[in-house]
């Protein structure tokens, strides 16, 4: 399998940032790490060996990049509203840095963003804010409302990275529907309801989307990500 390691300094996020990239053509895959989690966390996990057949014949080709969760959404130390600023500081860091790497390296314009737990948060948000960028979302354990991070504060900042709020009050959900929208989880995980809230979010707005909640005693860990994984990523 071709493995490539990158490093290099972000200005966006005023730090060196790193990634890790599995396979060398096919559909491109943004895999966003769990809460705090590194670049190198997906494949430690089992993930990548999970889909290496995929990788290897070049169906996938996925870019595992580092998260600033600390410096966001878990930094306690800092006022709510610049946890927020830093989150899309993180942002701008994957369209102009990131994307623009897996432009060069490969020119489908096929791109799923996803992610386990927080992960899933990262994948739903980003491709809904940026819906002319990907193709489709897969969530594994997700939890979608970044309410519980702020300590009830509010503003525009967070409500348009929030996308149970957004997408509800959105007036065009159409321009969602070419993509691929998959929630997963287990019927044992603590993110079922927070998975089939976000579910009758886009239902309402009649955005499409795929829910499956595992029926296999499938909690919120790898060993159950995996076959999901196995299941959506294609």
């Amino acid at each position: 399998m071709q493995r490539e390691y990158y490093r290099w300094w972000s200005k966006d996020l005023g730090r060196d940032m790193e990634l890790l990239c599995f396979g060398h053509a096919g559909t491109k895959v943004l895999v966003f790490p769990t809460s705090n989690g590194r670049f190198f966390e997906y494949e430690n996990s089992g993930m990548v060996g999970t889909v290496a057949d995929r990788i290897d014949n070049g169906q996938l080709q996925l870019f595992c990049v580092d998260s600033v969760d600390g410096e966001s959404w878990y930094n306690k130390h800092a006022h709510p509203y610049w946890r927020v600023q830093r989150h899309m500081q993180y942002e701008r860091y994957i369209v102009n840095d990131v994307l623009a790497l897996m432009g060069e390296k490969n020119q489908t314009p096929r791109l799923i963003a996803t992610g386990c737990s927080f992960g899933a948060y990262h994948a739903a948000n980003f491709g809904f804010r940026h819906p002319d960028k990907v193709t489709g979302i897969v969530t594994m354990g997700g939890a979608f409302d970044m309410k519980d991070f702020v300590d009830g504060w509010y503003g525009d900042d967070l409500y348009f990275n929030n996308p149970p709020d957004y997408l509800a009050n959105c007036t065009d959900p159409w321009k969602y529907n070419h993509i691929r929208t998959v929630l997963a989880t287990g019927e044992w995980d603590f993110c079922w309801e927070k998975n089939e809230r976000f579910a009758a979010v886009l239902r309402n707005k009649g955005i499409r989307h795929e829910l499956y909640v595992w029926r296999d005693h499938s909690f919120h860990d790898w060993p159950f990500w995996q076959p999901m994984a196995r299941m959506y990523l294609e």
